[in-house]
């Protein structure tokens, strides 16, 4: 018993000082994301060194979709036309996409965004780390 009353206040001091998400950087999801790693829940950590496809996020008013793009030499982008669609669900202390394709609905907890960095969690405790996707530009010079 004095152990569980020792560890109270320090779990809940952690869980207290956990990064919320600031609400005026929401606008800083939209745009071009490329996945860096996925971590599952048994704790195995997948890297991506070199992805042929990058998530787009475009979001208004709470409400978007992101969309698979393929990035192409000449700065353009390709994709199948395929869009999930994105409600963001904002409570005191989290940021939630609710996700929706015409076979699935799931829901994802944005845990951090920067300016290059997006992590998100899904609803199978899968997080998945991204950062800002630059694009490469060969040109005829």
């Amino acid at each position: 018993m004095k152990k569980i009353i020792f560890l109270l206040p320090i779990v809940l001091l952690f869980v207290n000082c956990q990064s919320k998400i600031d609400k005026s950087t929401l606008p800083k999801i939209n745009g071009y994301w490329e996945i860096t790693s996925v971590k599952t829940p048994s704790g195995e950590n997948k890297e991506y060194t070199v992805n042929t496809t990058i998530d787009y996020f475009e979001i208004k008013d709470n409400k978007g979709f992101r969309q698979k793009v393929v990035p192409q030499l000449d700065g353009t982008y390709l994709t199948n036309g395929l869009k999930e669609e994105l409600t963001l669900d904002e409570t005191k202390d989290q940021v939630m996409f609710k996700c929706k394709t015409n076979y699935a609905e799931w829901d994802e907890e944005v845990i951090k965004l920067t300016d290059e960095e997006l992590v998100i969690e899904n609803d199978q405790n899968i997080i998945y780390h991204y950062k800002r996707y630059t694009p490469i530009k060969i040109t005829n010079e």
